[in-house]
């Protein structure tokens, strides 16, 4: 019997979508094409130069040219520790927490270490591209749970308990969210947390765009909201979004001791450390001043304003205002099925690659995150580019019949 020569495990796993749209806008560029890329989630801004200092500092230094402790080093640990009683209110001690080599490392550890073979994990919807592929590869099942422009993206406790089966374990949280950009109110996180508690699940937190809220929206750390979760919560983190540290690679997780130390298990046969340069820019990122983060915050807010306003103003898009990240996720359903560009696309799919041949924009389509109809874009790149995107994309919508 001949065998498949990749594993169904792997064979079945998608290609990320944003990574994908990123990579193909920014080979057309290198192509000479006058590509605007929507596609990323990466702050155009350079990393605040007192963390780049920091790691020039580190790579002068023999004893980080060597092999530290999987789970990351003692100093910076401690300094997440205390940054998460800073900024989340959460109080964990150094020994709950586990540095990873990026975001995606800390979902993909969390999943594997709590998911047994059909377990199941509720999944608000849309989602972040990457959540169901981690869940499915620790063996878990995802179930989505959608909210759509009428309800601000938001899902809400009445469609989580009817989602709920024998075989339910976690509940992912995500506030503020990628991709939407949708928070939940401080009520509505605790109301989710308590029933989660009252349920026996544990709750999966991604906090990594905590910093990044408007309109004087607060930030609600649903660990820190709801203590009834007890040992039975885990938060994933990271400095990628907050300082423009996207390439650096450095995320985390928090969570109960023993968990943290199955997870640090993994990572110790999968990557082992950390890059330790990688590591002390985040120690001093993660213990330095907020001030770069609000200088970034003012940008992020006027682009916001400018997408959502460029967005609204075309016949057939429903542009929500993001109260949160650096995200739009616009509703574009009435456009499907109408002649545009002397093509009738007929999902988000579609309209995404038409309008990526036709004007050069690249945007990500609803299906990454869940049903087609949506679309992503990010505001996370210069205003004369984004500009220029959405009023390319308006001239060629307004086509639309």
């Amino acid at each position: 019997m001949t065998s498949a020569r990749v594993s169904q495990r792997i064979g079945s796993i998608a290609e990320s979508a944003t990574l994908a749209v990123d990579a193909k806008a920014k080979a057309l560029k290198a192509a000479g094409r006058p590509v605007i890329g929507f596609g990323a989630g990466e702050p155009d801004f350079p990393t605040p130069g007192y963390i780049v200092e920091a790691a020039i500092e580190a790579a002068r230094q023999p004893r980080f040219h060597r092999y530290s402790p999987a789970g990351g080093l003692p100093e910076l640990k401690q300094a997440i520790a205390e940054k998460t009683l800073r900024d989340s209110g959460y109080e964990a001690q150094a020994s709950q927490v586990l540095v990873t080599n990026g975001g995606k490392q800390a979902v993909y550890n969390t999943f594997a270490t709590l998911l047994d073979p059909g377990d199941e994990v509720l999944l608000p919807t849309p989602y972040w591209t990457t959540y169901p592929e981690a869940i499915r590869l620790g063996g878990g099942v995802p179930v989505e749970v959608f909210a759509g422009p009428e309800q601000g993206y938001l899902v809400t406790v009445d469609q989580l308990d009817a989602a709920l089966t024998d075989r339910t374990k976690i509940l992912l949280f995500v506030s503020p969210s990628n991709p939407t950009g949708a928070v939940y109110s401080p009520e509505q996180v605790t109301e989710i947390g308590e029933w989660a508690a009252a349920k026996g699940l544990w709750v999966v937190t991604d906090e990594i765009y905590e910093h990044l809220t408007y309109d004087r929206v607060p930030f609600t750390s649903i660990a820190t909201a709801v203590p009834a979760l007890g040992d039975k919560v885990v938060i994933l983190n990271g400095v990628a979004k907050t300082y423009a540290m996207t390439g650096w690679r450095v995320g985390w997780m928090i969570g109960p001791a023993d968990v943290i130390k199955a997870a640090t298990n993994l990572q110790s046969h999968a990557t082992s450390n950390v890059a330790n340069v990688s590591q002390m820019a985040a120690l001093a990122a993660v213990s330095g001043p907020l001030d770069a983060v609000e200088e970034m915050k003012v940008a992020f807010d006027r682009r916001r304003q400018a997408m959502v306003a460029g967005l609204s103003a075309i016949d057939g898009v429903n542009c929500p205002t993001p109260h949160g990240a650096f995200y739009a996720y616009p509703d574009v359903r009435e456009l499907l099925g109408k002649e545009i560009g002397g093509i009738r696309p007929a999902t988000s799919a579609e309209l995404a690659a038409l309008i990526l041949d036709k004007v050069e924009v690249a945007i990500v389509p609803g299906e990454a995150f869940g049903p087609s109809g949506y679309v992503r874009l990010s505001y996370a790149l210069g205003d004369a580019d984004l500009a220029e995107g959405v009023g390319r994309i308006q001239e060629f919508l307004a086509t639309a019949h």
